[in-house]
């Protein structure tokens, strides 16, 4: 496989050689695990670990560090697989991509296998997953240009590639009525097993949905940044975007939460036994051993309770679509739209109300 490229771009290791101190050991863990997986393959004197690491770092949210990350992994094994350097694609390679990704098995573990041992036995790749891994390629490309050396602009190979339609109004998550979420919320509170954690699970999911939070902005978030405003209670949540904003905390939730910390007025919001923040893989298995001990849909997701809680909002009488879109965070009000699980539902539309009225007009002639 060629370790080499022609392409111009800045070296890191000229630059970072000249500070007192390594930028890299400020890299987010996403970034770090990226760098070091491409210095196996690589090595330390080829620029593309740092390059890469340096692009996934870049990125403002946790959760597009982990999505570039992992698309550039597919990315990059499909690289070596072809015998070309990943800064030496062209569009006729980078179009070979979207078509390996049509068919390509993805990564499973392996059921009876070593821990973490994985294989390309899973089903072939959503049109989601194939969207967001050539969206990742080309993000790196644009990163690249931004940072290259070259006096000519290089077009991204990545540019002119098609990329699957996905339905704006499409979600995969399930809806909960209300009565299924306070379901839900019970379960965690009084049955959810192991008990030690059932104070810590019924106080996230309880505050997932009634502060209308990503499950990141919550895990990401420290005791310090519980406060006081105008006689509410708050939360200086890290919103999608990089900003914070004060999220209102209700008072039961308030008090679920000061249970929970019984007294504890540091570090992690959430956090595992040994006192380390609480992971959002941990989370998401948490909710689903509680889904299912309330035998409700394993369907059922961590960010699902921001999509109730959307729901619900736009179903109170009066409801105003710009209050629900500002408490859940959303820029444009056609994303609190998608997230409203009940839209086009049959049961709500205006036909019958509409027709009801113009019977009742008809009979009074």
């Amino acid at each position: 496989m060629t370790t080499s490229t022609e392409v111009a771009v800045r070296d890191p290791r000229a630059s970072l050689a000249q500070l007192a101190s390594d930028p890299r050991d400020r890299w987010p863990a996403h970034a770090r695990r990226l760098y070091d997986l491409l210095t196996e393959h690589y090595g330390h004197d080829d620029p593309l670990p740092t390059l890469a690491a340096g692009w996934v770092a870049h990125q403002r949210s946790e959760n597009t560090q982990r999505a570039y990350a992992r698309g550039f992994r597919v990315f990059d094994e499909f690289a070596r697989e072809m015998g070309v350097h990943p800064l030496g694609f062209t569009f006729m390679l980078a179009d070979t991509f979207r078509l390996h990704l049509e068919t390509a098995p993805t990564w499973v573990r392996v059921k009876g296998g070593k821990r973490w041992q994985m294989a390309r036995t899973g089903p072939s790749y959503s049109d989601a997953s194939r969207a967001n891994t050539l969206s990742a390629a080309s993000s790196f490309f644009d990163y690249l240009d931004k940072v290259s050396d070259d006096s000519t602009h290089r077009k991204n190979p990545f540019f002119a590639v098609p990329r699957p339609y996905l339905d704006p109004d499409y979600s995969p998550t399930a809806g909960l009525t209300q009565a299924q979420v306070a379901k839900l919320l019970r379960t965690a509170r009084d049955e959810h097993h192991p008990a030690v954690y059932r104070l810590r699970t019924y106080a996230m999911l309880l505050t997932l949905y009634t502060a209308c939070l990503r499950t990141d902005s919550l895990l990401a978030a420290d005791v310090e940044d519980l406060g006081h405003d105008g006689g509410h209670h708050v939360l200086h949540a890290l919103v999608k975007g990089g900003h914070r904003k004060k999220k209102v905390i209700p008072p039961h939730t308030w008090d679920t939460l000061q249970r929970y910390l019984a007294g504890r007025t540091t570090g992690p919001l959430f956090v595992t036994g040994t006192g380390g923040r609480l992971t959002e893989q941990a989370a998401i298995r948490t909710i689903k051993a509680v889904a299912r001990r309330a035998g409700l849909s394993q369907d059922v997701h961590l960010h699902g309770m921001k999509h109730y809680a959307v729901t619900h909002a736009l179903q109170k009488p009066g409801a105003k679509l710009e209050r629900v879109q500002d408490w859940a965070d959303h820029n444009d009000p056609r994303t609190t739209r998608r997230y409203d699980r009940r839209r086009g539902l049959l049961d709500d539309s205006p036909a019958y109300g509409v027709a009801q009225d113009m019977t009742a007009a008809l009979m009074d002639e």
